[in-house]
């Protein structure tokens, strides 16, 4: 079986084609600038066939739907086809953003789900609007009869408690508008939480796990028993810790009390707290972790400040959690910076020591991007891991698992 995964943004696709008998990657690429000029040199359509070099080339792309026939074509003809037709394809898995708490689990695509997926645009209207573009462009192309399916950000961390999800504002909010906490990066928190049992070789139903997935945009989650009984991310990505550009919890007032000093409308503070804060308003305009490691090396303290700042709020974060599940037995980092990013695993670690935790600082600082590695010892009472996240392996099972459904 094969399953071609599609994650779209307002101008843009990401798609890889996988191969589920053995689970892996066929082909994949992006396509970016949808919809907007192209100056030259941009090369805004990357493509990598399986164990071949990656091929850039500038084309403009007017709507998602020349977007999917561009990978339709690049997928079946000439020297980059990886299949002989659109046929040899089983189904198609759609990243959704948001799934509110009618959506609990992957679903297949139909009127109801897209009618469902449209009122939520409010929730998530920078996503939302861009993930159902992406699923109508290869509805236009591939028609009504082929599997499509929604699988949702928020679906895991639907098993969260009302004491975890509700917010102490008045329950009419919640009734009229849906406002509680959704959570997000739950297919990655999905995927590294079921890894990291794999790799223990426990059951995941017997484990408290901790997942960090640490990026531009980051979140926390205690996963009790196979189960989300706790997250840092709120109604919106916002809400949580420090990331590269937003600010993570702050208190309301604060908002309140700028919007009234500064004149400000709360489109004009939602850019602030989501685009010109966190990790870039405490460092001086730097979001990317590379960009602060190397200025924390040669002195610079606010670079120094975001980062001490960042990892104390995390380790707070994981503390809170071990008290939620009353334990923990493992913790891991997964994302871009967690992957990455060597001094903010050891900070955060050394805020660990009530736990046991003592990582090995050699293995800590060798690990590259993509690789699993354990940074204690396996008979620790608290073990530590750096595991890779593979959003678009978990988009892909889930989709499997609903196609073979619909064949028995």
């Amino acid at each position: 079986m094969k399953i071609l995964v599609i994650n779209c943004g307002s101008s843009s696709l990401k798609y890889q084609l996988i191969d589920m008998t053995d689970e892996s990657v066929v082909c994949k690429g992006t396509i970016e600038r949808i919809g907007l000029p192209i100056n030259g040199g941009e090369n805004n359509i990357i493509y990598t066939k399986k164990n071949e070099p990656k091929l850039m080339f500038d084309k403009e792309i007017k709507n998602h739907t020349e977007a999917f026939n561009t990978v339709k074509e690049l997928m079946t003809t000439g020297d980059t086809a990886v299949v002989s037709s659109f046929d040899e394809i089983d189904a198609i898995g759609h990243r959704i953003v948001q799934g509110g708490d009618k959506y609990t689990k992957s679903v297949l695509i139909d009127k109801d789900v897209i009618d469902s997926v449209r009122r939520l645009s409010p929730l998530a209207p920078l996503h939302n609007p861009a993930n159902l573009q992406g699923y109508e462009a290869c509805l236009s192309v591939v028609g009504p009869d082929f599997p499509q399916v929604a699988v949702f950000d928020t679906a895991f961390h639907s098993t969260m408690p009302p004491m975890a999800y509700m917010y102490a504002i008045p329950h009419e909010y919640y009734e009229k508008y849906g406002i509680r906490r959704y959570g997000f990066h739950g297919t990655s928190h999905k995927f590294v939480s079921q890894r990291c049992a794999d790799v223990m070789g426990q059951k995941i139903e017997k484990l408290k796990i901790i997942t960090c997935h640490l990026g531009n945009g980051s979140s926390i989650a205690a996963v009790k028993y196979g189960k989300v009984i706790d997250t840092s991310m709120g109604f919106t990505p916002l809400d949580g810790f420090m990331m590269g550009t937003r600010s993570g919890g702050v208190d309301p007032s604060v908002v309140t009390f700028l919007a009234e000093h500064e004149h400000l409308t709360p489109k004009q503070l939602e850019d602030i707290l989501n685009k010109r804060s966190g990790v870039s308003a405490i460092s001086g305009g730097y979001s990317d972790d590379r960009d602060i490691c190397a200025l924390q090396s040669e002195g610079d303290d606010r670079a120094s400040l975001a980062h001490e700042m960042q990892a104390y709020q995390i380790a707070k974060y994981i503390g809170s959690y071990v008290a939620a599940m009353n334990g923990v037995d493992a913790i891991v980092f997964t994302g871009g910076i967690g992957e990455n990013g060597f001094w903010l695993r050891s900070k955060i670690c050394s805020y660990l020591g009530y736990l046991g935790v003592e990582i090995n600082q050699a293995v800590n600082q060798k690990t590259v991007k993509g690789a699993e590695a354990e940074l204690t010892s396996p008979e620790d009472k608290v073990r530590v891991f750096i595991l890779a996240t593979n959003e678009e392996l978990m988009i892909a099972r889930d989709t499997k698992e609903i196609v073979e459904k619909l064949k028995k």
